[in-house]
Formats: structure tokens, sequence, C-alpha cells
């Protein structure tokens, strides 16, 4: 009765029956490195000013979606418009020159036929008709120039996707090859940034644990960059289905970074008691209990194991449920 009073919770009274057991054996377990990962696109693509002038229509603000070949603005520089007007002026006058020409020169061949003026003076009315309709032809091509400069003050989105920058605003001056308005195209994936004395930790296709609001989920390392910048390794992380809304949300991830050797036990072979926690032990056919100090929680295919750091040896027969 003494012995019995003495060892409460060491001795379990009347041996009762054991209806699971559990031998314990070292398992290797992952070490996981919680980082913070960025939201980002395959590419950030410029719509860039192709001219110089003002901005008069900017057709996009920031969050909008637009497809390849989209105007997103339009720049106009009054001065093309004044060049365009000023080779219309003497277009028209070429054209008058160059009737009266056509005019002496169907005069000329007529008079030529009946031997009134040279040879010679009938190749100068020719010249004469040949060099205004050529120079009426320069004069055309240069307007087709300008018309097209024009043309190009349409901005326009080189890629589907969404605008997330647009760093000019309407009636502003810019100059040629400015960007006016950024487009994040592609699909999203995870950009992460790891100390290097995890770098030979990482290999290509490992499972990344994901936090989101209601749970975790999976994704696969993609790419690991050989360049070490400020100390740290930078990742990509393809991830199915990933919320492209904001462009550069920070999102908790895991990575595996190592490994170890533990012994793990079902979640519901630990009982607490007295701030203690207890694991069952089988030994010669009687049940006793042990202090032991859990670690990590681990999520396995089978069910929630427990890490325990001590308390517990290989080889031990863990109880993890009574009849």
């Amino acid at each position: 009765m003494l012995t019995m009073t003495f060892l409460p919770g060491l001795l379990l009274a009347g041996s009762p029956a054991l209806s699971e057991t559990l031998t314990l054996s070292p398992q290797s377990v992952t070490e996981w490195k919680p980082v913070y990962a960025e939201v980002e696109t395959r590419d950030q693509v410029p719509a860039r000013a192709r001219i110089g002038g003002t901005i008069t229509t900017l057709d996009v603000t920031e969050g909008d979606l637009v497809k390849a070949g989209q105007r997103v603005a339009l720049i106009e520089d009054t001065k093309l418009q004044f060049q365009i007007e000023g080779i219309d002026a003497q277009l028209t006058a070429y054209a008058s020159q160059l009737e009266k020409a056509q005019d002496d020169l169907a005069r000329g061949q007529s008079l030529s036929e009946r031997g009134v003026i040279s040879t010679s003076s009938l190749q100068a009315l020719q010249t004469n008709v040949n060099v205004l309709e050529g120079q009426i032809t320069a004069l055309q091509a240069d307007r087709q120039v300008i018309a097209r400069q024009i043309e190009e003050g349409e901005v326009l989105a080189p890629e589907d996707g969404m605008v997330i920058d647009v760093p000019v605003s309407r009636g502003a001056v810019i100059m040629g090859g400015e960007n006016v308005a950024t487009i994040a195209a592609g699909n999203a994936y995870l950009r992460l940034g790891v100390s290097e004395r995890y770098a030979d930790n990482l290999k290509q296709g490992d499972d990344i644990e994901i936090y989101e609001i209601g749970g975790t989920r999976l994704g696969k390392l993609a790419k690991i960059y050989p360049l070490i910048e400020s100390g740290r390794v930078e990742a990509d992380v393809e991830v199915e289905g990933l919320d492209a809304s904001f462009i550069g949300r920070r999102v908790q991830v895991r990575l595996p970074v190592g490994s170890h050797e533990a012994l793990l036990v079902p979640v519901t072979a630990l009982s607490q008691e007295g701030g203690l926690d207890f694991v069952t032990v089988e030994t010669h056919g009687h049940a006793s209990e042990r202090v032991v100090v859990p670690g990590n929680t681990l999520h396995l295919e089978d069910g929630d194991y427990v890490e325990i750091l001590s308390g517990l040896s290989a080889g031990d027969v863990v109880v993890t449920s009574h009849e």
C-alpha cells in the first residue's frame, strides 16, 4: 500500500489491456527554415514612348488589365503637325508647277513634230517635268515618315497583363524611350532569398510549404540562382493558382534545409498532468508513464506525430491507445 502511495502515475493500477503499441526507432526528419517570399511575375515589361511630346491621353491606371497592342497613352507633338502642313503646302505648289510643265512639254512635242523647236529644247522640257515629279515623290515620302511618327504617338501594351505602375500623368512632357506604364505579364511565382549557408541544402524540385489563410499548401522549388548577393541566395518557387492580385506581396514559406534523426510518437500517445508531458511505455507486460520533453509536431501521411527530445530511447514500446 505504501508503495502504491509513493509512486502515483509511475505504475498503472491493474495493468490494463494494451490495444496498440509502437516500437520506437530513429526516423529521418526534415528541418525547415521559415522565410518570406514575394509574389512576382515572369515579365515586367515597360510600355515606352516612341516619340517625344506631351501626353494628351492616359488610358490606363494601376491595376488595369490590358491586351497586347492595346493603347495605354497618346503622345502628341505639335511640331509634327506643322511639318505635315508645310509639306502639304509644298506639294500643292509643286503640283501646280508640274501641271504647267506637263502643258509646256505637250506643246513642245507638238512644235517638235512640225520642226519648230530643236530636240534639245524638247529634252529640257521633259527634264523639267521629271525633276518636278521627283521632288513631289520625295516630299510625299517625307510626309509618310512624319505621319508615321504621329501614329507612333500611341503607346501600346507590349504583352497581355496587368498594369502595376504608371510613373507619368496626363499633360506631362516626355522624351522618346521613357517608360509610360509597366505591365506585369506571364504566370505568377514566388521569389525568395535565404542565407548562403543553406545554399548546399537547397535542391531543385524540393517541396516548399506555403502558409496561407486557412492552411498551407505545397509548391515546387523551380530554380536556384547561382549568383550570391549580400550573402543571400535567390530562388523561384512555382505555385499552382497563385494569387497575383498584388505583385510584391510577401508570403511566408518553409524551406527544407537539412534533416536529422528523431524519435516520433503519435500525438494521441501524449498526456499532460501538472504541467508535464507523459508517454505510456510497455515494459515486460506492464505499462508505466515516463516524463518526456516534446518537440515539434509533424504532419505525416498516417497522422500527426510529435518529436520526443528526451525521455525515450530507441527500442522503447510506446502505448498509443488503451482498450
